[in-house]
């Protein structure tokens, strides 16, 4: 097997744990939600992966990079001046991220979206949103990057994207959180907050255990190819994930709620700078953002009166956030870093990223809000979305038995 060949298929194993983390996104989301809604949570993760890859095929991928698929195979195989269908799969890989931004926004506005209207905002997300921002940070576009080595020293470093898919993810949930409001009953009249209890643990757990392992995929394979593959990036996923679980575990008090999702908000804010810091630099940046997600998911949800069901606004927009910030701290050589970045240049790609996603999730959100609606009504949010969108519940032996 030639080099191409290994690398194609370093790649496609690489793309095959991030798809695998999409049935951690359903389960994550199916074990949170009550047990009205679980079928709808894991319909709408795997039909959002089908629309995206639509979305990314046709438009996305070409906003980001310059690169189409409308040439015969012969082309096809060797596109970009790489041979083996080397960019094909690249595109595969790239994909499973784009896709993970509605698997993300899935978490926050679950138990009372409308299907259809929320697959047309997938569509639109993943066409045209995320690959805008993703084109100026990994595309080279718009001169964005030479902007910032000119000004600051250094291009925006992200790696294994905090910023350009979490970052983004989470602030375009933002957005969509608003536009939906609160499920009913989640705040009373009197502005307290109201328990609403997740369905299954054992879910919620598998779907962490699941991500955890995907992300090494999503982390290491980042490197693009075999070549480049670093035992680093490795390390490093493997300690801010044990930092952001045990970090959560202490700040949440047991919960195993935040204790499954600490180890995923670790994960996170390592993406970014994995290939720069130190291991010590990865225990410290997870640990920050496992109890940062806990005290963000309570400012959230008990100060802000948003219901984000899953915190994917502190999980994924503020611990990526903060990921790409790091990436400028611990990633400096007088913090035994790698060098090669700047506090500057990571502070304000970042800002760029959060400020893109709030306002493209306010607008485009807001957009079918106004125009075809995006929540469910009354009768069907009470029912439950999977009986009220798909006519059948999780459990339909159990429910004929009980009538």
């Amino acid at each position: 097997m030639n080099n191409a060949g290994f690398d194609v298929f370093f790649l496609t194993m690489g793309a095959a744990m991030v798809l695998a983390m999409h049935a951690g996104f359903a389960f994550l989301e199916a074990g949170t939600v009550r047990r009205k809604n679980q079928v709808n949570a894991l319909v709408r993760v795997i039909s959002d992966f089908g629309f995206s890859t639509v979305a990314y095929f046709f438009v996305g991928f070409s906003v980001a990079y310059g690169i189409n698929f409308f040439a015969p195979v012969p082309e096809l195989r060797n596109i970009g001046a790489v041979s083996n269908g080397y960019e094909l799969v690249h595109f595969f890989f790239l994909l499973t991220f784009a896709a993970a931004i509605p698997a993300i926004i899935s978490g926050g506005i679950t138990e009372r979206v409308r299907f259809w209207p929320n697959a047309l905002a997938t569509v639109v997300l993943v066409a045209l949103v995320y690959p805008f921002y993703e084109g100026l940070i990994w595309g080279g576009n718009l001169g964005f990057q030479d902007w910032l080595q000119s000004s600051f020293g250094a291009p925006f470093h992200d790696f294994a994207g905090s910023v350009v898919v979490h970052a983004m993810g989470g602030f375009l949930a933002l957005g969509a959180v608003i536009m939906l409001g609160a499920r009913k009953g989640r705040y009373g009249h009197d502005g307290r907050v109201v328990a609403i209890l997740p369905s299954n643990i054992p879910y919620l757990a598998l779907g962490s255990w699941i991500l955890c392992v995907g992300w090494f995929g999503f982390n290491v394979m980042s490197a693009g190819k075999v070549g480049d593959a670093s035992g680093l990036v490795a390390i490093n996923s493997l300690l801010a994930m044990v930092g952001g679980l045990l970090a959560a575990l202490v700040a949440g008090k047991n919960d195993p709620g935040f204790v499954h999702n600490g180890a995923l908000a670790g994960l996170v804010a390592v993406c970014a700078g994995s290939d720069l810091v130190h291991p010590i630099g990865a225990l410290l940046i997870g640990a920050v953002a496992g109890a940062g997600f806990v005290f963000g998911f309570a400012f959230v949800q008990l100060r802000l009166k948003l219901d984000d069901v899953l915190g994917v606004i502190p999980l994924h927009g503020a611990c990526g956030a903060w990921g790409g910030i790091a990436a400028g701290i611990f990633g400096l050589r007088g913090f035994g870093g790698a060098g090669g970045v700047t506090f500057l240049s990571q502070l304000v790609g970042t800002l760029t990223g959060v400020a893109i996603a709030v306002v493209a999730g306010l607008v485009v959100y807001g957009a079918i809000k106004a125009t075809i609606g995006l929540r469910l009504d009354e009768r069907g949010e009470f029912e439950g979305a999977d009986l009220a969108i798909h006519n059948i519940s999780a459990y339909p032996e159990q429910d004929m038995a009980s009538h």
